[in-house]
């Protein structure tokens, strides 16, 4: 039988009255198995980074909300978002991986720090990059995004157009010419990016995971991802 791709899933958190635990939604273990991977939940500690960058082949960035630094966003802007220990060990692992060049794949907060560890600059407040700027914070609310012909999420997805699920406040705003703009919202946000110079390095904003269980044309990012992780380097 063939090897499995092992995919590192970073696990979110919860904070309740009851202490902080451990959260993370099915959809994204339901879609890397089955997009034919084998996906691990992978908690915050420190001495698990460098054999995670060296025994997986694939990093998955989830959704999440938390506190980034200053310099990721425009001058004069900050985060508005709580503290949380998730990101230094999230940057250092997604940093590894796109170090060895194997696959990474970022969903919303993913997609952001993809970004920034990719040159790219946020606004923490989408509603600030003008009047017309739709509700990106919408759960569950579907809305057109559209796909940069030539791209490699246009490969992938082979649609012009995806209607999807976004709900963030935080924006990816400007790009070096090493990142591409893969896809937008109506409204002109940027909805996705790539990394051609990597192996495979795509974010998104919406939350593909939510049709996992689905037949849904989207899931063919999934599939991608997986199907690069099983690559020989």
């Amino acid at each position: 039988m063939p090897r499995r791709p092992r995919i590192a899933v970073i696990m979110d958190e919860n904070t309740s009255v009851d202490g902080t635990r451990y959260d993370m939604t099915k959809g994204y273990f339901i879609a890397v198995q089955r997009a034919g991977g084998l996906p691990f939940g992978i908690p915050y500690f420190g001495d698990m980074i460098d054999p995670v960058i060296e025994e997986f082949d694939g990093f998955l960035s989830v959704g999440g909300r938390f506190a980034f630094p200053d310099a990721w966003y425009q001058d004069g802007e900050a985060s508005r978002s709580p503290f949380s220990e998730r990101l230094e060990i999230e940057q250092a692992l997604m940093q590894g991986f796109l170090d060895r060049n194997k696959p990474v794949l970022g969903i919303c907060n993913g997609m952001q720090i993809l970004a920034a560890l990719t040159g790219c600059r946020l606004s923490p407040d989408v509603r600030s990059l003008g009047p017309d700027i739709l509700d990106h914070d919408r759960r569950g609310a579907l809305h057109p995004v559209s796909i940069q012909p030539g791209t490699i999420l246009s490969r992938i997805l082979d649609r012009p157009e995806i209607a999807v699920n976004t709900f963030h406040r935080e924006a990816v705003v400007s790009l070096p010419p090493s990142v591409v703009a893969s896809a937008h919202a109506e409204d002109g946000v940027i909805e996705a990016i790539e990394v051609p110079g990597k192996r495979f390095a795509i974010g998104v904003q919406w939350h593909q995971e939510a049709f996992a269980a689905q037949e849904h044309p989207g899931n063919r990012l999934f599939g991608a991802f997986v199907e690069a992780a099983g690559e020989p380097i």
